[in-house]
């Protein structure tokens, strides 16, 4: 499984990739790079926190989105009102985790939205 990380905070970012064992972890921190990384290589889960400097986390989403490719992006910002996780999945973010979160809850999350890319039969967002 291929993630990455984009996160502007490196110690954050590299916790988070120590974290991932067994799959491999990219880190982006900010969104030139994000954008970058995921337009030349191919992830199963994109990991994005929504202020990176640079193109923002929220634009980083939507070209996800708009990219047409069948990937299941999480969101991990700071912001974590019901309103900024609204916000989050309405730009297309399949998850939205806000920080402080719990590590092994992030673990399982990211396990889940590989799995489900790999069991859908094509890309939901681009059904009518």
């Amino acid at each position: 499984m291929r993630v990455l990380v984009a996160e502007e905070v490196k110690r954050l970012a590299d916790d988070i990739a120590e974290g991932l064992q067994g799959m491999t972890v990219d880190i982006a921190s900010d969104g030139v790079d994000a954008a970058f990384k995921l337009d030349v290589n191919s992830y199963d889960v994109p990991v994005l926190d929504r202020d990176l400097p640079g193109p923002h986390g929220d634009t980083i989403c939507r070209m996800i989105t708009d990219s047409g490719k069948q990937v299941m992006a999480l969101m991990l910002p700071a912001a974590g009102t019901p309103g900024d996780r609204v916000t989050g999945l309405g730009l297309g973010a399949d998850d939205y985790l806000p920080k402080p979160f719990h590590f092994p809850g992030l673990v399982l999350r990211i396990r889940a939205l590989a799995w489900i890319d790999v069991l859908a039969p094509a890309d939901p967002r681009s059904s009518p």
